[in-house]
């Protein structure tokens, strides 16, 4: 499975955390955009509730988050 860390993150792009966060008050699933980079492999990410509220932000590694994708993919050559 490719994951974040493998290439950057583009700003806005819409990420799901992969395991919780006690300390951020986050569990694996929830969604968030992201908002900036603050170091090479971490991203600040706004998580907002449905009336478009946030509700928190947080810096989180790369390696927590899965990119989500609303289009299909190119299908790989074999």
């Amino acid at each position: 499975m490719r994951d974040a860390a493998d290439k950057p993150i583009d700003p806005f792009a819409v990420v799901a955390l992969i395991c919780d966060l006690p300390d951020s008050g986050l569990v694996a699933g929830q969604v968030g955009s992201i908002v900036q980079p603050v170091a090479p492999d971490a991203y600040e990410v706004e998580f907002t509730d449905d009336a478009g509220q946030t509700y928190t932000s947080a810096a989180i590694p790369a390696n927590r988050l899965l990119v989500l994708h609303y289009a299909p993919a190119a299908q790989a050559s074999t």
